[in-house]
């Protein structure tokens, strides 16, 4: 594939295999790495979960334990290492199209499941939602159902 997309590439990321790969893709499409932007995004903790209560459980405690994750998962995973991680709290498909927004992204390339029917009513579609909200083309990289 060439490596044809000079802006930023934003890639949502959940540590599931489809996410691994999507990014994977993504890095063969930029002419440099320091064009994609990892984003994982998380819910608001429980106002009612101890840790919170306690104020031992914060944002940035949060933050730096999925961007330790992140890193372990590279090179495990063999993915190259720097890349650069943004967590965001709140709703997926929201989170992603408006930290595309303001990194001014020329595409975002996402995993999707590929459910249908009922099991994405009753789930939901952060992918479905990125497409309808996105302020750039979106690529789907959809996986087999059955072999997740």
């Amino acid at each position: 594939m060439n490596k044809y997309l000079s802006k930023n590439v934003i890639v949502p990321f959940d540590f599931s295999e489809m996410s691994i790969e999507a990014l994977k893709s993504a890095i063969e499409m930029v002419d440099s790495q320091d064009k994609v932007i990892v984003v994982h995004v998380t819910p608001y903790p429980a106002a009612n979960d101890p840790a919170m209560l306690w104020g031992s459980y914060t944002e940035d405690n949060i933050a730096a334990n999925l961007r330790k994750s992140f890193e372990e998962m590279c090179e495990e995973k063999e993915v190259p290492s720097g890349l650069k991680f943004v967590t965001a709290f709140g709703d997926p498909g929201s989170s992603v199209t408006q930290i595309a927004k303001e990194h001014n992204a020329s595409l975002i390339v996402i995993s999707s499941h590929g459910r249908s029917g009922i099991s994405r009513m009753l789930l939901g579609s952060v992918a479905e939602r990125v497409v309808r909200l996105s302020p750039c083309p979106v690529l789907v990289l959809r996986g087999d159902e059955a072999a997740t």
